[in-house]
């Protein structure tokens, strides 16, 4: 997931364009296939055993146009641009006409990304709906059609609000990391975050590297949290073939610092067992294990609400 290219004074959304063509060329290097989004959609189903990697730009800034457009272009590396379509036409943002000149390439796939960009966790849901209606006819008005991925923004929702999308969309993806197979939940996929902070190349080539940890369920269903639940009860159900779960590590930003989790795993059920509550408007919790074939990794975002 990127956002913005070459502005640097944004260093937590940017990535400079000498460092982004260096990550396509170790996809490259590493023998990795681009993912269409038409294939990933058509293929989504279907056991695979060789991965892909699937671009996406958030936010349709001007600098994607400006820096990394041309170069996608040129190369046609296939990507998702997921929009905002209050933003479009104002300082900084795409045009519609631009949005056009991309959606007309067969390797270009826009996205929904709302209309507002809000923190729409802190609507009602009645105005949710509202937003996520008018950013639908937007688009069928600008493009003809809604798309049928969606990103949301910051990576937040509740299951109320991830339930709705699913009616209006085919695929939704949140700002957790993970690798995505297709025993995961269509609408709340994993996507690795690339800036300048965490887009050095050697950070960049373990990422492309990692396999799916794959799992039956993860519990609770809602990312929603708030003062009732939090730290939320969590625990992670796997497939009974799954081997070296003994391994699996967990990582989360409880207490608003980095620490190791309170693992115990039963009969192929890992209960998390978190010690402080999430002081952070995101809480997060990666895990990783290392097996046979390499490091297997998935993560999860919860939405804290702070009364």
């Amino acid at each position: 997931m990127y956002h913005r290219f070459n502005e640097t004074k944004y260093p937590s959304t940017n990535i400079e364009m000498k460092i982004f063509k260096k990550q396509i060329n170790l996809i490259k290097e590493n023998n990795f296939d681009f993912y269409s989004p038409e294939f990933f959609h058509k293929e989504f189903n279907i056991a695979k055993k060789e991965k892909k990697i699937l671009i996406t730009i958030d936010d349709a800034f001007s600098s994607f146009y400006e820096n990394a457009w041309p170069y996608l272009k040129e190369n046609k590396i296939p990507f998702i641009l997921f929009v905002s379509t209050e933003p479009v036409g104002k300082f900084g943002y795409m045009t519609w006409e631009q949005i056009k000149e991309i959606e007309k390439e067969d390797f270009a796939f826009i996205g929904n990304h709302s209309h507002t960009h809000e923190y729409l966790i802190d609507f009602t849901y009645e105005k949710f709906k509202e937003d996520i209606e008018k950013s639908i006819k937007i688009f069928k008005d600008k493009l003809g059609y809604n798309p049928i991925y969606f990103s949301y923004p910051f990576g937040e929702y509740s299951l109320q609000q991830q339930n709705y999308i699913s009616e209006h969309f085919k695929y939704a993806f949140g700002q957790h990391s993970g690798v995505i197979d297709l025993n995961k939940n269509k609408f709340e996929l994993p996507r690795f975050p690339i800036n300048e902070k965490y887009g050095d190349l050697e950070r960049f080539k373990f990422l492309i590297n990692l396999l799916p940890l794959e799992y039956k369920n993860i519990y609770p269903e809602d990312k929603l949290v708030d003062n009732k639940n939090n730290p939320p009860k969590m625990y992670v159900e796997f497939f009974e073939n799954q081997k070296n779960l003994e391994n699996i590590n967990c990582f989360s930003n409880e207490g608003n610092e980095w620490n190791k989790t309170n693992l115990k795993l039963e009969d192929k059920k890992l209960n998390i067992n978190f010690k402080d509550k999430f002081n952070f408007r995101r809480g997060r919790i990666n895990c990783s294990m290392k097996d046979n074939d390499n490091w297997r990794w998935f993560g999860v975002q919860f939405t804290v609400k702070i009364d």
